[in-house]
This record gives C-alpha cells, structure tokens and sequence, in this order.
C-alpha cells in the first residue's frame, strides 16, 4: 500500500492536467448540449412541419445511437472526407449533440408544462412571440428544467470518460495509468471514482444555485441558502419551514 501510495504523489502534477480536460470537455460540451437543447426543443413545439420534422429526425437520432459511436465516426470517419477536428473539439461536439437531444426533450416538456393561462395572459397584453417566451414563459419553464438539466449534466461528466478512445489523457486515461503503475485495480480505480465523485458534486452545488435562484426569481422561494445549495436534495423554503414550525 505504501507503494501505491507514493505511485499516487508522484502521478499528481499529470493529475491537474487530466482534470483540466475532463472539465474543458464536460463544460464546453454542456454549452453546446444547451444551445441544440433549446434550438431542437423548441423547434420540436413549432407548427411548422418543415421545422418540427427535422428537430424530431435529429432529436431522435442522436438519442438512437450509441455515443460510442459518434465520437468514433466524428474521430475516425469524418476525416476520410476532409474535414478534421481535434481530439477535444470532437469529445465536445460528440457530447453536445448527445445530450443535446436528450436535453431538448427537457425543454420541450418544460415549455409544455407552463400553464396555458401563462400564454394566454401574455398574448393579452399583445406582447410578441420572442417578447412573450424570454419574459413570461421561459423564467417558468427554467425553473422546471434545472434538476433534469443538473442530471444530464452529470451523465455528461461521466460519458467524457469515453474519449479516453480518441487519446484525450483526461481523468480516465489518468486512472488507467495509474493501474497500470501500481497494478493494482482497486486502488487506482478507487481513487478515480473519488475524483469523479468531487467533480460531479461540485457541478452539483452550481446547478442546486441556480435552482434556487431561478425559484427565486419567480417569487417560489427564498434567497439561496448554503444549506440548500451543498444539500444532496431540495431543501424546504423557509417560509414553509416557519409555518410548519421548523428550523430555516
């Protein structure tokens, strides 16, 4: 255990390089998955077929496929008819397109979700469509979509580690040398799993603050607190916690 203890200090300073990847592809992919999300998500509640159909086709087809196999084709097949990317603009674009998909879905039901009284109250006082849907509608559909969004984005955290195939050295290819090292499978892998986890509690507490601002926002809750925030689950607004004589 010693030794593998000393493997683990002298692999650290490729340690914070491998994090930096993993985070460039679960961010810069989570961008891109929130731009396809909206534009497919709303373009999938349109009446016109022309822009339905198409957002349904590449909704369903990026969901049907393996992700596997689109970092590989967009790696490997792509180039064959001269167009290349690297390693990383792959991983980013393969994870933005997947969950993308799946995250259009989430904006979808969201919009759907706001009471149609909402709509109906908007288009009353004559405001226009993008007038109507970035003041009345989205704020209350955002609120919906976060804790979806916040899962997602932990499933893209944990599907980066699939580029470690296209020679990205992010925080798998780090575990993987790390076995390969100490030769000893549950020690490293124990640690990747720990590093895994602080990453996905991390974006964890960015998404519970966002949850709270946007509920916030729309007069359903309190100022953010630091316990709702760190905590695993929704905590209970403090409005509701003195009526029902609990500690806010």
């Amino acid at each position: 255990m010693s030794d593998d203890l000393q493997t683990l200090i002298d692999s650290l300073p490729d340690l914070g390089g491998a994090v930096l990847v993993t985070l460039e592809m679960t961010v810069g992919g989570a961008a891109l998955a929130m731009i396809v999300a909206l534009v497919l998500g709303f373009g999938a509640r349109t009446r016109s077929l022309w822009v339905r159909g198409p957002s349904r086709v590449v909704i369903e087809f990026f969901r049907g496929t393996s992700l596997v196999v689109q970092i590989f084709w967009l790696f490997y097949v792509l180039p064959q008819f001269g167009f290349k990317m690297e390693a990383l603009a792959v991983a980013i674009v393969a994870l933005g397109l997947n969950y993308g998909a799946y995250g259009a879905e989430v904006v979808r039901g969201s919009i759907a979700s706001v009471p149609t009284s909402q709509w109906e109250a908007a288009t009353a006082l004559n405001l226009g469509w993008a007038h109507k849907v970035r003041r009345v509608v989205f704020p209350q559909a955002w609120a919906l979509m976060l804790p979806q969004l916040a899962n997602l984005l932990i499933q893209l955290l944990k599907g980066s580690a699939l580029a470690f195939y296209i020679t990205l050295h992010d925080v798998y290819w780090w575990t993987d040398e790390l076995q390969r090292d100490t030769r000893d499978t549950f020690f490293s892998f124990g640690i990747g799993l720990i590093i895994y986890f602080v990453i996905a509690y991390i974006l964890t507490w960015g998404m519970n603050w966002l949850e709270e601002r946007a509920k916030r926002r729309l007069g359903r809750g309190t100022r953010p607190r630091l316990r709702d925030v760190l905590g695993l689950k929704p905590g209970v607004p403090s409005e509701v916690a003195r009526v029902k004589g609990g500690v806010a």
